[in-house]
């Protein structure tokens, strides 16, 4: 990944290409901004352009490495849980080939897609105290090659606070030559203390001609590639998802849920059809139902756009028979608050482990309740 392989972050990246060659390095940087726009690909390029520029590199030996993810003294760290490979004590250097297989085919990829190849999207991944030892040791080390060596922290938000507090006199008094990369959707569940000790670069959500020209690289038509950088939301890792017949159905699953939870009120069977599919999401992993609610989220907000005329604002085109013109007369000012209310709290309490069961079988009662409320009269 080179800087002219990105889609987008021009000012980002003109100001870290000024530092390379200013000589004005920052020896920790925190990336941060939305999921899926292309921040780990921003720190790769940048890492390549700090390494590959030494005067006594062999810059065409470098570039290949970094083509192969393998130069020796690039270190990357990112969430981890044990799955069928790795049962015990996993950390980030056990899942090399699996991440390296993950940024050559889903650079723009999200923690999602990433929990999804490991096959522990029933789990929540973490950056645990072990690694940050690992950092350090590796760090500390002279350079393998000579010149600078470094390490990129995907998700840094995903470590946890005994990991994070480990690193803090790394990022205070680092070795000569080093450069520490953290990344984070989040940077308020990044430890403050950590924050304060780097440079932030903020990224935004990427325009829609940033997106459209990265579709068609990637074999899109022009016609899809516009359609799909309206509905992506400025996020590349969503439009390329989109692009992929094999997306899991959430469109499918949201009208079954959304139909049955109206015909409740007339039909009490529909109560144990809902309670079924509640049974079925259940079952899946849980960043998968975290990626319904989203979608969920998003669907509703879609719908009142449609039912208040904002058209231009809408971006969701259905794949299958789904009128969202029709749906959107069930949601107005007098339920969209409280569906929206009770959808985050079911998001937070699957992100804190609770039973899937338990709450996707509650939010859909209260569904039933909520989707017959009259709108507000002003």
């Amino acid at each position: 990944m080179r800087f002219d392989q990105i889609y987008g972050h021009d000012s980002q990246i003109k100001a870290l290409s000024e530092s390379i060659s200013l000589g004005r390095v920052p020896h920790a940087q925190l990336f941060t901004g939305p999921e899926g726009v292309g921040m780990l690909a921003v720190a790769i390029a940048f890492m390549r352009a700090v390494f590959c520029q030494e005067p006594n590199a062999d810059k065409s030996s470098c570039d290949l490495k970094f083509d192969r993810m393998t130069h020796p003294d690039l270190h990357f760290v990112f969430p981890v849980a044990s799955n069928a490979k790795v049962k015990t004590k996993p950390t980030s250097d056990l899942f090399l080939e699996d991440w390296r297989v993950f940024v050559e085919n889903n650079r723009f990829g999200t923690l999602f897609d990433w929990y999804q190849q490991l096959e522990i999207e029933n789990k929540q991944g973490q950056i645990g105290v072990l690694e940050s030892e690992e950092i350090t040791k590796k760090l500390y080390l002279t350079a393998y090659e000579g010149g600078w060596k470094g390490v990129i922290v995907w998700q840094a938000d995903k470590l946890n606070q005994a990991a994070a507090n480990k690193l803090l006199k790394l990022v205070e008094e680092p070795p000569e030559k080093t450069l520490l990369i953290f990344i984070s959707n989040h940077k308020d569940q990044v430890l403050e203390t950590l924050c304060s000790r780097c440079q932030g670069v903020h990224f935004s959500l990427l325009p829609k001609d940033a997106i459209t020209k990265a579709l068609i690289s990637y074999g899109a038509t022009r016609d899809l590639a516009d359609s799909l950088s309206i509905q992506a939301n400025g996020q590349l890792s969503r439009a390329l998802r989109l692009m992929k017949v094999e997306e899991v159905p959430f469109e499918d699953w949201f009208v079954s849920w959304v139909r049955t939870a109206f015909k409740a009120k007339q039909n009490k069977g529909s109560v144990v059809e809902l309670l079924n599919w509640s049974q079925q999401i259940a079952g899946t992993g849980r960043e998968t139902q975290k990626q319904f609610l989203l979608f969920s989220i998003e669907l509703f907000r879609q719908a009142l756009l449609v039912q208040y005329n904002i058209t231009e604002l809408t971006s969701y085109k259905p794949r299958g028979d789904f009128d969202i013109s029709r749906f959107s007369s069930y949601v107005h000012n007098g339920n969209i608050h409280l569906i929206i209310s009770e959808l985050e709290s079911a998001y937070l309490h699957v992100e804190r482990n609770g039973s899937a069961k338990m709450i996707f079988s509650d939010l859909s009662l209260k569904l039933t309740r909520h989707i017959h409320n009259p709108p507000i009269l002003s």
